[in-house]
């Protein structure tokens, strides 16, 4: 079971473009809350704050807990938009769950074994991850944190897929309903090969040799060599 977090949010009246500046300029987030069959609400909540929580990386993928005056709501976070180039967040979606209500969530996967696989300790290969989180649907009581994945046993030029992964209780991947098995690879170990790109090198030309087309003069006769005037001597 993922942790929870708890948010102060605050109720917002005004809504439009302009109102979400003004809200980001007094170092708030604007955000909306809907589902469980109820209209959407309008939130907000202190920049720093979600700043702060977003550093975890279980924020994503856990239960949290919205706190209005002295209401409360469990809701998971649907989207994150940030700025393109500061550290702040410009909006935040948040999906209200009911606890006998599945619930879809995107989840981190998290390699175990890693630094012994065999591949790595005896093939001297590397570890490659294709893949770092994988969609579950799950009760929000049953929603992990994280989902493992043992690769120590895994070698060398060898593959993990999704149909790989221990699941728990509760939890499946609708990936693997609708997908051949082997058509999610996870994790590989391959020897990473060097290739070096030799530099084209000009070749200079050879010392005392005239390139073509330089040195003579345009319309001038070719100079006569020694041979030649002698046989006209002759």
């Amino acid at each position: 079971m993922a942790e929870k977090f708890d948010l102060i949010a605050d109720i917002r009246e005004d809504s439009g473009k302009g109102a979400s500046r003004r809200l980001r300029r007094q170092g708030k987030v604007p955000a909306i809350i809907y589902g469980a069959g109820r209209p959407p609400r309008a939130l907000t909540f202190d920049q720093n704050s979600v700043l702060h929580e977003l550093e975890n990386e279980s924020f994503y993928s856990s239960v949290l807990n919205i706190k209005v005056g002295d209401k409360s709501q469990a809701a998971i976070v649907k989207d994150v938009q940030r700025h393109p180039s500061l550290r702040k967040i410009m909006h935040l979606d948040f999906q209200r769950i009911v606890e006998d209500e599945e619930i879809r969530m995107n989840v981190p996967i998290h390699l175990v074994g890693a630094d012994k696989a065999v591949g790595v300790k005896q093939g001297g290969g590397t570890v490659s991850q294709m893949r770092t989180d994988v969609e579950v649907v799950c009760l929000p009581r049953d929603l992990p944190e994280y989902l493992d994945l043992d690769i120590s046993e895994l070698e060398l030029d060898g593959m993990m897929y999704l149909s790989d992964i221990k699941l728990p209780k509760g939890v499946e991947i609708p990936e693997l309903a609708h997908e051949a098995e082997q058509s999610q690879p996870i994790v590989s170990i391959h020897v990473i090969r060097e290739v070096v790109i030799e530099e084209e090198v000009e070749v200079e030309a050879l010392e005392g040799e005239v390139p073509h087309g330089e040195g003579v003069a345009e319309g001038a006769a070719p100079a006569e060599s020694p041979d030649d005037s002698d046989s006209q001597r002759d």
